[in-house]
């Protein structure tokens, strides 16, 4: 992809399709005068792409010089949007693929051979904050991903392809266990006594400020435990009971999710 000449293509803009909208947006990544956003229902991140200067459903004319397509569907649609798509595109268009459980061979073959870079990344690309996961077996396919993605999210390349899988449950899918934990410590505090008002501003505020520290300093996480835990206090009463239970549950979740990441995949 020829980043300051080739247009963008983003098929679907759902949830993660409007992150990406608002995250390129923010992050000034590229013009957005060069994205074509094809979307079956207009929604806000739709208006916010045709307000940035995209062009948002045009005629397939338009798709002629496409550098790079963000395939953004569900999983399951895909194989209805690739036929429509492979004719109108040029031969050496590369495919960068958002789809959870769904192999970089398959849509190149749906894609007629194209390259693909398969990439994970989480909703948080919408304030350029996000993170993603990538694997792309051909250089091209990497660098027109690494292109689009390191504007709004740091990217962690991947050697293997089985391994997306794996960051999936541990990245993509991270940011629910966080927000489940944070649920779960708020119910805790009402039920402790806090009132539910109280609970819910202690349990997030504490989620968000220990992730924003944690985030900004370079100490292993064994210290930042420490600098909260003293010997014999309450927090390492605490963790006592969590920590074990903690472990499990979330080696559980993560082999779970890559279960069902490959029950997808067919």
């Amino acid at each position: 992809m020829k980043p300051d000449s080739t247009r963008v293509l983003l098929i679907g803009a759902g949830r993660m399709g409007g992150a990406l909208v608002s995250g390129w947006r923010r992050s000034q990544a590229f013009d957005l005068a060069r994205l074509v956003v094809r979307a079956p229902h207009l929604n806000e991140a739709c208006a916010e792409a045709a307000r940035a200067g995209a062009l948002v459903n045009p005629e397939d004319a338009a798709l002629a010089d496409v550098g790079a397509v963000v395939l953004c569907v569900k999983p399951q649609k895909w194989r209805e949007v690739a036929p429509i798509y492979e004719p109108l595109l040029p031969r050496d268009a590369v495919i960068v693929s958002v789809l959870v459980g769904t192999r970089a061979a398959d849509v190149g073959a749906g894609f007629g051979g194209r390259a693909v870079a398969r990439v994970l990344p989480t909703t948080a690309v919408a304030t350029a904050s996000g993170v993603t996961s990538l694997y792309a077996p051909d250089p091209r396919a990497a660098a027109a991903a690494r292109a689009l993605f390191e504007p709004v999210s740091t990217v962690v390349g991947l050697d293997s392809e089985p391994l997306m899988d794996v960051a999936g449950a541990v990245s993509a899918s991270g940011a629910a266990y966080v927000y489940a934990f944070a649920k779960a410590l708020e119910e805790a505090g009402a039920e402790a006594g806090l009132s539910a008002a109280a609970a819910r501003t202690l349990a997030r505020s504490t989620v968000v400020s220990a992730a924003a520290y944690m985030g900004q300093t370079p100490a292993h996480l064994e210290d930042l435990i420490a600098q909260v835990a003293s010997p014999g206090g309450t927090t390492r009463a605490a963790l006592a009971v969590l920590e074990p239970a903690l472990r499990d549950a979330l080696a559980a979740a993560v082999a779970a999710a890559v279960r069902r990441a490959e029950e997808l995949a067919g």
